[in-house]
């Protein structure tokens, strides 16, 4: 263990800090460029939402595929090599992505966009875990967040500058410039270490044969879903429930309150990343987080006939409060052993990020089925996954200063 390093501002933490980066303005660069590219390729109407709905939930199947792939081929031929193959498969769809002429070609590049990825966050959390003492690696994970999420702001950026067909090729060109810096990044001793051990690595159903196990794998999951609720239903969608069920005096951006939500987003990985560390604890620090996002969620449901200068700052808010994101994958890592680590801090996120189709195309209509009210069924999903994050966070066990170098067996 003694090759473990203390200093926080290493090679790995800013080669994951900038995937991150790559990873964050991807995901919301698709938010912000949703209906300027879907009226070029001739939609309109109401038809804006529900592409926008089939684009995203395709993007989001590559990620729950990719993060199941490349979390399994992590633990069986190391973080780096997940590193590197899923870098240059999301950079080449997002240039593809630029000249697309149809809907089918879309959902095609949005489709391996995503399953590029979905490797990113995940593997390089798991090497970060793995390089850092157990007392600075939290220090590493809040860099991580606080400068990926920031690939938001630069997606807005380069949003209002340049057509959002030059946005996709900005991002296809990052990620090919980031491989060059991945070259003067190591593989951890955790996983030099397991190479030469005879143990199953990278079985994922060995997540499924053990009770315990499984259901501390589904608390790591619902931990997450609350922050891609707000995400991928109340922030993709701002601009529509603002104007048709809150009736926000002026009209809202969602491209606006993408880039206010992720400046939240980027301070809240800041604060609770700190907060971690200050209190020697990641769940308290999850308990504030959640406290924070319940109150700004019902915030967002009660601010009817508000101000769209008070609908931004609850947009602000929710991503001060939803930015505990970086801590929810530290822990995810943190559960499990080196045999399976990256399996599971590659596919928990991928996983929660996957949840915004269960949510979109079952939760929410079955909810209205039941109620007979959109609105009323998205406050009701909000609670129910809002509760089991809740729940959850209860049950797992502390992990801040857990020693890393076990194996699952």
């Amino acid at each position: 263990m003694s090759n473990l390093t203390t200093r926080t501002l290493n090679i790995i933490v800013i080669v994951a800090a900038l995937g991150y980066f790559v990873d964050i303005y991807d995901l919301t660069l698709f938010n912000i460029v949703r209906v300027p590219s879907l009226k070029a390729l001739g939609f309109s109407g109401d038809e804006l939402t529900i592409q926008g709905k089939f684009l995203q939930n395709m993007q989001m199947l590559g990620m729950v595929i990719g993060g199941i792939i490349w979390g399994i081929l992590g633990d069986k031929k190391g973080r780096l090599s997940v590193l590197f193959f899923t870098i240059l498969l999301y950079s080449l769809a997002n240039i593809a992505n630029a000249y697309v002429i149809n809907i089918t070609q879309y959902a095609t590049t949005r489709f391996f966009a995503g399953l590029g990825l979905a490797g990113e966050l995940g593997a390089g959390i798991t090497l970060i875990s793995e390089v850092m003492t157990k007392e600075t690696r939290g220090n590493g994970t809040t860099i991580v967040g606080l400068v990926g999420i920031l690939g938001a702001v630069f997606g807005y950026t380069i949003n209002k500058s340049f057509s959002w067909s030059v946005a996709y090729l900005v991002g296809g060109i990052q990620g090919l410039l980031l491989l060059i810096l991945r070259i003067y990044v190591s593989e951890s001793g955790m996983f030099s270490k397991l190479k030469a051990q005879e143990v199953s690595k990278g079985n994922f159903f060995m997540l499924f044969t053990n009770t315990e196990r499984f259901f501390k794998y589904l608390y790591c999951i619902l931990l997450g879903i609350p922050v891609w609720y707000v995400i991928g239903v109340l922030i993709t969608f701002s601009s529509e429930y603002a104007s048709k069920n809150l009736h926000i005096t002026g009209p809202i951006d969602s491209s606006e309150a993408v880039m206010f939500h992720y400046i939240g987003a980027s301070l809240g990985s800041l604060l609770w990343g700190l907060v971690s560390q200050w209190l020697h604890s990641r769940k308290k620090s999850l308990w504030l987080a959640l406290s924070v996002l319940i109150v700004f969620v019902t915030a967002y449901f009660c601010c009817y006939g508000a101000s769209p200068s008070l609908f931004y700052g609850i947009v602000f808010m929710l991503g001060i409060a939803q930015g505990y994101w970086i801590i929810f994958v530290t822990v995810s890592s943190e559960q499990f052993g080196t045999n399976l680590r990256a399996t599971v801090t590659t596919t928990a996120p991928n996983f929660v990020r996957g949840s915004v189709i269960l949510i979109t195309g079952v939760v929410i209509p079955f909810a209205t089925y039941l109620c007979g009210n959109e609105w009323h069924a998205t406050i009701y999903t909000g609670i129910l996954f809002i509760g089991l994050s809740l729940f959850s966070l209860y049950k797992l066990k502390e992990t801040y200063g857990k020693d890393l170098d076990y194996l699952e067996k």
